[in-house]
């Protein structure tokens, strides 16, 4: 176990070679210190996904202002607009995200990061695991990080896993479907993408993909599954399990995660989600993604960022 002190009072935790860090001593808000911040932020950047324990003061509010000192929270989303004000209600009512993604991959101005915040949980189960994207392409022999470096995906909202997981929605799930369809996106981004900060390069898929450009259904799928399969290779992951209090803060451009459906129906499990404004991906060529569909402009703005070389 490796720990570094890396302010006064706050220290952090490394779970896992790829990925993953706890830290302790800080008691999240809006009246950190720049120190503070300081390090919450270089702890994102290198472990990608940190959680915090015992935050059981935090309210949304709350939540909402500390997301404020770390970036330009979004609207909660693109399409779902019932289910909160400053955060997106994440219920097992409306159903379960148990499949690998990155958050709002279907428009342009993908979120940088977001945080989570456990309201109510299941008394079992109900655990989320998350996976570098970054470790995923760097595994990739030479020939293969070529070949993902030249391709493109399309990436739309009639592809997430409310409209694809449950064949008998009720009447909740159904709602959230249609409600998360109401409006169509579809952006076309390179698979792989370099970290506007840190210059890493990272693949770019999830269940947000339709198509890769230029390909047949038959040949995208399969790509798919080869870089995909890297992504979720136990190695480059870390699994929490939540309890009370607890928050994650993950970098959106370099992970995805995957919440375990483990947990009977007649179990609750509620978090609630803030997203912060990202920039427009740029590939390994230097080309942005673009939009096919839909305008984001009222979800987010774009975060101007110095691309790192």
């Amino acid at each position: 176990m490796t720990v570094d002190q890396v302010a006064p009072s706050v220290t952090v935790t490394k779970l896992g070679t790829h990925i993953g860090a706890r830290i302790e001593g800080v008691r999240l808000g809006g009246d950190l210190s720049p120190e503070e911040v300081a390090a919450i932020r270089s702890a994102l950047g290198e472990h990608k996904v940190i959680f915090f324990r015992e935050q059981h003061h935090l309210t949304e509010d709350g939540q909402y202002e500390f997301a404020e000192l770390l970036g330009s929270p979004t609207t909660p989303h693109p399409t779902v607009t019932s289910k909160g004000v400053k955060s997106l209600a994440i219920d097992s009512h409306h159903g379960r995200a148990n499949s690998w993604h990155s958050d709002v991959t279907f428009v342009d101005r993908i979120p940088k990061a977001s945080i989570l915040r456990a309201v109510q949980l299941p008394a079992y189960g109900g655990s989320t695991t998350w996976a570098s994207t970054v470790a995923a392409y760097e595994s990739l022999p030479d020939p293969l990080k070529r070949l993902a470096e030249g391709l493109r995906a399309r990436h739309t909202n009639q592809y997430d896993y409310a409209a694809t997981t449950d064949d008998r929605p009720d009447a909740n799930s159904r709602a959230y479907r249609e409600e998360f369809e109401s409006t169509y996106y579809e952006t076309e981004h390179p698979v792989v993408r370099v970290h506007p900060e840190t210059g890493e390069r990272a693949l770019l898929l999830g269940h947000f993909v339709k198509q890769f450009v230029g390909l047949s259904g038959n040949e995208s799928h399969a790509l798919f599954r080869l870089f995909q399969d890297r992504v979720t290779r136990l190695e480059h992951t870390t699994r929490w399990n939540w309890a009370p209090g607890d928050v994650a803060i993950w970098d959106n451009r370099a992970t995805q995660h995957y919440a375990i459906d483990d947990y009977d129906g007649a179990e609750h499990r509620k978090l609630t989600r803030i997203t912060l404004a990202g920039d427009i991906p740029v590939g390994v060529d230097g080309s942005a993604s673009t939009v096919l569909t839909g305008n984001a402009e009222h979800y987010s703005i774009v975060e101007e960022l110095p691309h790192a070389a």
